[in-house]
């Protein structure tokens, strides 16, 4: 597939390779995301998805490859870029002692929003988090759901054109849940560029237009659900299932069914994501984690 140009994308990657020591993290990553794109990035633990995204928001440097990030070099425009990305990370990034509100002014003076804009944007922030009434609490007394959703709008106070967000629903309750997937499809909605990481396939599904699985370093597939579930080493493992009219026993053959007379069809179930992500990455238990930079 040609990739877009360069004017339509947000972030493009090239043989992109790190280590840790002797361990390989990244082993030639190649990708591409448009601007105002959704991608999700998915991969077992281990795979590269957050050395991925170290590399990109100007975390750690890279051996080898080329990467650029709304047409800047991470390592070489580290400040001019960071001013214009958002990150949500995996940990909780929040000061336990301090108020939501003193949580967000730390955060937006450190992005250098001051005065009324600063008050502004906090305000905006409490209420997106619904977390107003709760503004003056220190933080350490909140639950997960409410630290999660805190430390999702603590990242998006400057108003950021590209925001990575690394497992940001994770270990929450289904209501917590499924209030950050509300604000983050908002961020869709708005045109920003996600590169979206999680184990909740279902949130992949709805939210990003395109998913790239990663498996060892790599980038192993990407394109639509669709894509993806039409890619031959994919296509054959849905699932059928026979229905038999008049009652009879679904285990007879379905030539001998019809030669007797009965109604049979077979419906194909088209393959879920998470189907699609076993075949690519295969089932293999892994508890690997990512070295830490």
């Amino acid at each position: 597939m040609e990739a877009p140009p360069e004017t339509a994308s947000a972030i493009r990657v090239v043989g992109l390779e790190k280590r840790y020591g002797e361990r390989v993290a990244l082993a030639g990553v190649d990708l591409c995301v448009q601007r105002g794109e959704a991608l999700g990035l998915l991969g077992p633990n281990g795979a590269g998805k957050t050395t991925t995204l170290r590399v990109l928001s100007t975390l750690v440097g890279r051996d080898a490859g080329e990467v650029s990030v709304l047409g800047l070099d991470p390592e070489r425009d580290g400040a001019q870029l960071r001013a214009r990305l958002g990150v949500v990370p995996q940990e909780i990034a929040l000061y336990g002692p301090l108020t939501a509100r003193e949580n967000l002014r730390f955060f937006g003076r450190a992005h250098g929003l001051v005065g009324a804009r600063l008050t502004e944007r906090v305000d905006w922030a409490l209420e997106a988090a619904s977390l107003v009434d709760r503004a003056d609490d220190a933080v350490q007394g909140f639950s997960g759901g409410m630290k999660r959703r805190l430390n999702l709008v603590a990242s998006l106070l400057h108003g950021p054109e590209v925001v990575f967000l690394d497992e940001p629903t994770a270990g929450v309750d289904p209501q917590s849940r499924n209030h950050l997937f509300e604000m983050i499809a908002g961020l869709c909605k708005a045109g920003l560029t996600l590169i979206y990481t999680t184990h909740q396939m279902g949130e992949v599904e709805r939210l990003c237009n395109r998913i790239a699985v990663m498996d060892q370093g790599r980038i192993a597939a990407v394109g639509t659900l669709a894509e993806l579930a039409a890619l031959p080493e994919v296509r054959g493992h849905g699932r059928a299932r026979l229905e038999l009219g008049g009652g009879r026993d679904p285990a007879e053959a379905a030539g001998v069914l019809r030669a007797a007379g009965f109604d049979v069809a077979v419906h194909a179930e088209p393959i879920d994501l998470e189907s699609i992500f076993l075949v690519l990455t295969g089932r293999a238990l892994r508890d690997e984690s990512e070295t830490e930079a």
